[in-house]
């Protein structure tokens, strides 16, 4: 749509939660810029949202609620632009839809109004960021082949999708990593990526999700329910059984097909994610020696099993974003599957996301020597309902816990930071965790 500034231009847009993560905050700034008429809505208050409201203090279209909603603020608007994590069953949504105002979200809203561009949708509970980063990065280095620009969006730090539409010209290739939450707006617009890839499916968001998973599950299989004939889904080998039969072409990626490619993210799972992104790039025509390339070039994704850095001889690795205790799994038997002894000292804990831990415990007490736990609610629900019969500590800040699991380190042993828990209490947000354990593991010599 080329014509979007018009599209928006002087429409009454209620902006349901700004947050201090930079979506929300750069799709307002783009709806501005585009002369919306703005209404910013938050429960947080002014003095908790101060940074973000210095980004948008010189946009004068925008007027706030902040520290509540406020019921007519959803009844006369033209469009409601919910930010991810607002539920669903919410009043003031529910409000919004009975005064048939639409209800849209930053990544699907784009999808509907970007011009012909070719969009690669990626979700996953875990693996969704791996496999958008290879598929973008193989892209992105391909884009004279493709004579296409490349672009990436979705759940990406800092960024938001919707301000796209200032660059992306018909033809375009988009990469977009979408959570649960953005794919609310595509099952509301009842639209899927022409390119899907779902990478895996497990218990998460239960706390939101009042644990009902059926609920997650078919939030999440908005990434292909849409699609038509001519369309792709690309899948982990363990989603054949959850994928029921779709209308566009299925393609299951198998970690034995890459297992020539240079890869320095290790375990079985990552392979995999490799094996989604290569499938995508082969309905490009991209050749195999450029795929390589970029592969053997590709140093991971920070705060996802990523190396960070060698310690008097321990092997650190920052494996932040693993907010759940399948995923803390997935990085111990990536870890501890090759070694002749048990020796990761872990530095798990935070906030309780309402899932199962007593795989957590058995996947512990088969790979660590030691725990050190961060203050969280998790952190105290894990200790209670299960008995852990390895050495572990409770530490007040992360920076002790890593002081403590390298002073208790030998040589050859490894340092895991995989939480397994949200970040809330002790933390802003996953970024800032992710920051000040990349700053405490960055000072050290």
């Amino acid at each position: 749509m080329n014509n979007y500034k018009k599209y928006f231009k002087d429409k009454k847009i209620t902006v349901m939660g700004l947050g201090l993560l930079g979506r929300s905050i750069a799709y307002t700034k783009f709806l501005a810029e585009c002369g919306a008429d703005l209404t910013v809505t938050d429960l947080k208050t002014k003095d908790q949202l101060s940074s973000s409201l210095k980004q948008l203090s010189k946009y004068k279209n925008i007027k706030y609620v902040l520290g509540k909603h406020d019921l007519k603020d959803f009844k006369n608007a033209d469009m409601v632009i919910k930010a991810a994590g607002v539920p669903m069953d919410s009043i003031y949504i529910k409000e919004a839809e009975k005064n048939k105002i639409p209800v849209e979200m930053d990544a699907s809203l784009f999808a509907k109004l970007a011009p012909e561009v070719t969009i690669i949708g990626v979700t996953g509970t875990r693996g969704k960021t791996m496999a958008t980063t290879l598929i973008y990065e193989i892209l992105k280095a391909n884009e004279k082949k493709l004579n296409r620009k490349v672009y990436i969006g979705g759940n990406v730090r800092g960024g938001a999708t919707l301000p796209l539409l200032n660059k992306v010209k018909a033809g375009d290739i988009v990469v977009l990593e979408l959570d649960s939450w953005q794919l609310q707006g595509f099952g509301g617009a009842k639209i899927s990526p022409q390119i899907s890839v779902f990478t895996s499916f497990m218990p998460d968001h239960m706390n939101y999700y009042k644990d009902d998973m059926k609920k997650y599950f078919d939030d999440k299989a908005n990434i292909f329910k849409f699609q038509k004939k001519g369309d792709t889904l690309v899948i982990r080998p363990d989603m054949k059984k959850l994928i029921p039969k779709v209308k566009s072409k299925l393609i299951v990626a198998k970690a034995k097909d890459v297992e020539k490619y240079d890869f320095v993210v290790p375990g079985k799972y990552q392979k995999e994610n490799l094996a989604c992104a290569v499938e995508v790039a082969k309905l490009f025509k991209i050749p195999e020696t450029s795929i390589k390339k970029v592969i053997k070039n590709f140093k991971g994704v920070e705060g996802r099993l990523q190396f960070v850095k060698e310690v008097n001889c321990v092997k650190v690795y920052n494996d932040n974003n693993a907010t759940t205790p399948e995923a803390t799994i997935s990085g111990l038997e990536a870890l501890g599957k090759d070694m002749k002894r048990i020796r990761i000292i872990l530095i798990l804990g935070g906030a309780d996301k309402n899932l199962d831990t007593k795989n957590l415990k058995k996947s512990i007490e088969k790979y660590c020597k030691e725990v050190i736990l961060i203050p969280g609610t998790g952190t105290d629900k894990f200790v209670a309902t299960n008995k852990i019969k390895i050495k572990h500590e409770y530490v007040k800040s992360l920076d002790e816990a890593v002081r403590k699991g390298l002073s208790h380190a030998k040589k050859g042993d490894v340092l895991l930071f995989s939480p397994a828990f949200a970040s809330f209490g002790m933390f802003t947000n996953e970024y800032d965790r992710n920051d000040q354990f990349m700053k405490i593991i960055n000072k050290l010599k």
